[in-house]
C-alpha cells in the first residue's frame, strides 16, 4: 500500500490500525531494506507485485 502511494492514515484506516502502528512498521521495513522513503520502497519492490498473491 505504501509503495502504491497510500498515506499513513489511509493505510491505517484500511487495515484498522493506528497511524502510529503503520508508521512504526514502515520504519522497520525501511531499516531492513536499507532505504528511507516510500519512493525507494516502490523501487525496492519493483517486480515483486508480479509474484505477490492476487488481490482479494
Amino acid at each position: 500500500m505504501a509503495a502504491e502511494g497510500l498515506s499513513g492514515p489511509a493505510m491505517a484506516s484500511k487495515l484498522v490500525l493506528s497511524v502510529r502502528t503503520v508508521n512504526n512498521h514502515l520504519q522497520r521495513i525501511y531499516a531492513k531494506l536499507g532505504i528511507s522513503s516510500r519512493h525507494q520502497l516502490a523501487s525496492a519492490l519493483e517486480g515483486y507485485r508480479d509474484t505477490a498473491l492476487p488481490e482479494p
